[in-house]
């Protein structure tokens, strides 16, 4: 039996259909990773990396689009107010050097729960995707620490970007 709860209070048609299209970027990765280890690959041996250079893009641009590492920048261009509906996010703070979210909901995960996978392969799947974030963060100068996932069978996940 799953310990995973994964649903979604907020249903607005237009909300859904974005969720769907996360969930659709969710099976291909898990869909490319499970190809890869039945072809004998070891897919920590490259999905994390590509998957971080992804993020470092993203960060990149989101540095350029806002014009600082503040993440007060990062927050107003990748956490709009449209994402954190989709994703049922409660910004807890946000300074120049410190951003602190708990996501209720996650289409990924939902994705994989779609797929059968199971709650260890959600919590690999999830640790791969953060790879993406860590990328972000990194692009800020900042890290990632995730004290809670979703993935994991938390009640949330636990978004602490931090400059050290």
């Amino acid at each position: 039996m799953s310990k995973i709860v994964n649903e979604a209070k907020n249903r607005f048609p237009v909300f859904v259909k974005v969720r769907e299209q996360l969930e659709h970027r969710a099976l291909w990765m898990y869909l490319l990773v499970d190809e890869a280890r039945k072809s004998g690959l070891e897919t920590d041996d490259f999905a994390a990396d590509a998957i971080k250079r992804c993020g470092l893009h993203q960060g990149a641009d989101i540095v350029a689009k806002s014009g600082t590492k503040s993440l007060k920048g990062l927050k107003k261009v990748l956490f709009t107010k449209s994402a954190q509906i989709v994703f049922e996010m409660k910004v807890l703070e946000c300074t120049d050097d410190v951003l602190s979210i708990d996501f209720h909901y996650c289409p990924l995960v939902k994705a994989w729960q779609k797929q059968g996978c199971s709650d260890e392969e959600i919590s690999h799947l999830c640790d791969l995707a953060m790879c993406g974030d860590r990328g972000i963060g990194e692009a800020h100068g900042v890290e990632l620490d995730l004290p809670k996932t979703i993935a994991r069978g938390d009640d949330c996940c636990a978004i602490r970007y931090i400059r050290r």
